[in-house]
């Protein structure tokens, strides 16, 4: 199977998920969230980073179980809804 090349909009909207993830970590070690979600670091720098747009469902589940964020709320930051990260602050 093909994998069809990501548009634009699917870029960017891995970017705003990035930096909502970014912010919500704060000041926690990239490493300890990574592995309270069950992932490597390197896939969470990506994520972060803007370089893997679009992780699986299951990934974001646990990353916002791991920082404590919604997951409606990365869904609205993921859609380019302005959505306050009420978890982080």
């Amino acid at each position: 199977m093909v994998r069809q090349p990501l548009t634009p909009e699917q870029i960017e909207a891995g970017r705003r998920l990035g930096t909502l993830l970014r912010r919500a970590r704060a000041g926690r070690d990239l490493a300890e969230v990574a592995d309270a979600a069950g992932i490597s670091p390197e896939t969470l720098r990506k994520i972060e980073t803007g370089r893997l747009p679009s992780p699986g469902f299951g990934t974001i589940v646990r990353l916002g179980e791991a920082l404590n964020v919604p997951v409606q709320e990365l869904a609205a930051s993921w859609r380019g809804a302005d959505v306050p990260l009420e978890a982080a602050s």
